[in-house]
């Protein structure tokens, strides 16, 4: 199963306009090539080692689109660096080798790993790099971010530039969040006996959805002197509408002062390949009673 940890963050990668001096300098920019911030489609190609890439598998992951050839050693020494990559999780590799399937076998940074990626070779990758301009100042890598977007452009085996590629990927995988958590309270102090509410709210990563593997629950931790007419939220209490969960319980201070409840939250959601994850948080409310 997967598992998520909420962040009160938001899910959409920021791409930092520095990027873009960086990979589109005025000697390296090439016909056909993407501008960072703008959504770019997936070329297509006709063979591929293990099968064409899946969207399904993808969602949710960072996208290294990885451009080499056979005998340029720079290809050579970056595969071992996209593999290292990749196997550190929430990657998807989509490469494209200029040669032929014996070619794309020894530089295969997908090496048959399900849902992690796939490999294209043959003439219409040749194609492709010629429609890009693709010469021989090869690896070349265009990273797109969870939503699709280019994150990073890199065009040769320089050091520098494969350094930057792998922070910015290291970046944009730990700013994925499958989903984000908020309790909310009263923000004026109540008078003691008033009754007022406790909500949550929880949002899904926009390629999630909800699950009925593991039925929503919400369990509350109660400070002395403070009642709610339910300590644990189930069933009809929590709604889900789409990619959110929201629920609130009624509550009341019997006594002056300055209180913290604490509360848990458990659900699962489903990914587009139809793996389950669940989704676990802590819930804090602030809150004043007033005499």
């Amino acid at each position: 199963m997967l598992r998520g940890m909420a962040s009160s963050s938001l899910f959409a990668v920021t791409v930092v306009a520095a990027t873009a001096a960086l990979t589109l300098g005025a000697a390296t920019a090439r016909a056909e090539t993407p501008a960072i911030g703008e959504v770019w489609v997936w070329p297509t190609a006709k063979d591929w080692l293990e099968g064409a890439p899946n969207g399904n598998d993808a969602a949710g992951k960072v996208v290294v689109h990885w451009f080499c050839k056979p005998r340029v050693e720079d290809c050579t020494t970056d595969l071992a660096r996209i593999f290292n990559m990749r196997e550190q999780g929430s990657i998807y590799v989509i490469a494209y080798i200029n040669g032929s399937k014996r070619d794309a076998q020894k530089l295969d940074p997908v090496r048959g790993e399900v849902g992690a990626g796939a490999v294209a070779y043959g003439k219409s990758v040749a194609a492709l790099f010629k429609k890009m301009s693709i010469g021989t100042a090869l690896p070349m890598s265009i990273v797109l971010n969870v939503d699709g977007k280019v994150a990073l452009v890199t065009f040769n085996g320089d050091p520098d530039q494969l350094d930057a590629r792998d922070a910015k990927v290291a970046s944009l995988v730990g700013a994925i969040k499958t989903f984000a958590v908020q309790g909310t309270g009263p923000t004026a102090p109540v008078k003691k006996g008033e009754r007022f509410e406790l909500a949550v709210t929880a949002e899904l990563a926009s390629w999630l959805a909800f699950d009925s593997s593991v039925k929503p629950e919400i369990k509350l931790r109660l400070p002395p002197d403070v009642t709610c007419e339910a300590t644990a939220l189930k069933g009809d209490a929590i709604k889900v509408t789409g990619r959110k969960l929201s629920a609130a319980v009624g509550c009341r201070g019997a006594v002056k002062g300055s209180y913290e409840a604490t509360g848990s939250l458990r659900f699962s959601y489903r990914a587009p390949n139809k793996a389950i994850g669940v989704g676990e948080d802590a819930i804090r409310w602030k809150f004043t009673v007033a005499p």
